[in-house]
């Protein structure tokens, strides 16, 4: 039974990582211009950043959930700042050359902290892990948080492992306009994903 909930639980990680938004993008466009392991970085900050709200949604933190819940308008402020702020960094970067080697990034700490963050200041991710445990137990899944927890940082690392892998092997084919076009249009979207955030907020009062 405690291999079954793992299971869903990789499950649950993998499709919530899996999905194209900013964090994707980043770990793409990091992973054509500074390598593989600074992408893998990116990537695995997020992970962890699951892994905590899976862990507070296993666990039935209640407390913690409702203040997340009442810090959601300066989390969301704060969060899309920091993704107008990566959108210019990625538009004004320059492509590496083809072939080149991999251009100075901005280190693997930082990468990793940044996705972290940048994960966290969304707090309605916890409410889809809530949703998603409470319909597991509704399901007779035994009591397993811990289990839960690490299955959803083994499927969300294991999303970014395997995206930083194809486009480190498609990387060399990459010559410098096709890079600078997939710097544009991450620039773009990760403009847009904070815009929508501040939309949402705005409706939403």
């Amino acid at each position: 039974m405690q291999t079954s909930v793992f299971v869903q639980s990789l499950w649950i990680g993998l499709s919530i990582a899996a999905p194209v938004g900013p964090i994707g993008l980043l770990v793409i466009q990091r992973t054509l211009r500074h390598g593989v392991a600074t992408g893998l970085a990116t990537g695995l900050g997020a992970a962890l950043a699951d892994a905590a709200y899976g862990a507070l949604g296993a666990f039935g933190v209640s407390a913690f959930i409702a203040w997340l819940q009442g810090a959601r308008v300066p989390l969301a402020l704060g969060g899309g700042a920091f993704l107008l702020w990566l959108a210019w960094r990625t538009w004004h970067a320059a492509p590496a050359l083809r072939g080149a080697q991999v251009a100075a990034g901005p280190g693997l700490g930082p990468s990793f902290a940044g996705t972290f963050a940048l994960t966290l200041s969304n707090p309605a991710t916890i409410l889809s892990f809530i949703a998603i445990f409470g319909a597991l137990a509704g399901h007779g899944a035994p009591a397993s948080p811990w289990t839960m927890v690490t299955g959803v940082l083994a499927g969300s690392a294991l999303w970014w492992l395997l995206l930083c892998a194809a486009v480190g092997l498609l990387r060399t084919r990459f010559d410098e306009r096709a890079q600078r076009a997939v710097g544009r249009v991450s620039a773009l979207m990760l403009a847009a994903f904070a815009l929508w955030q501040w939309a949402q907020l705005a409706v939403s009062r």
